[in-house]
């Protein structure tokens, strides 16, 4: 019973992190290519996957901590859990674990890499603007003359000046 549900929690982990990483490869070419057309709808995909990703978090850490609740971390509630079973129900369960950690530590890689490559961008078009807009204190203005939010959004520029 709990070798079945350990297992689905950690294969559906495992599912949903190779879909956020292809859709963070996605997002990532797109920035390079600044192609911006599905960049929201992309955005909030990725913020309905990390809702259920996290959700999938939560159960499987009330399974661990359930059964091996004096262990202070996940992972050694984890190994405390499968040290109980049989050898070869271990052997699966922790190879789908340390697939899952791994891939969750590239995707956090690449995402701390597309992070720094936008606030890169990010921080050349401010010092641009601001040598070159003295007289707009760093502020951005919609066509219509109102000040923008500094958000991701604003990043995406006119034709014109």
């Amino acid at each position: 019973m709990i070798f079945k549900k350990c297992r689905d929690i950690l294969l559906k982990e495992s599912e949903l992190v190779q879909k956020i990483a292809v859709l963070q490869t996605m997002i990532q070419n797109a920035v390079v290519a600044r192609e911006w057309t599905d960049f929201e709808t992309h955005f909030r995909t990725m913020n309905d996957m990390g809702v259920e990703f996290a959700a999938l978090e939560r159960e499987r850490e009330a399974l661990f901590a359930g059964q091996s609740p004096d262990l202070g971390d996940d992972k050694g509630r984890f190994y405390a859990l499968v040290s109980e079973l049989p050898a070869e129900q271990r052997n699966e369960l922790t190879a789908i674990y340390r697939s899952l950690k791994l891939e969750s530590l590239k995707l956090r890689m690449a995402n701390e890499t597309l992070m720094s490559y936008i606030s890169e961008a990010r921080a050349t078009i401010t010092g641009f603007l601001e040598i070159a807009f003295p007289d707009r204190n760093g502020r951005i203005y919609t066509p219509q003359g109102r000040p923008l939010s500094h958000d991701m959004r604003s990043m995406v520029l006119n034709q014109r000046m």
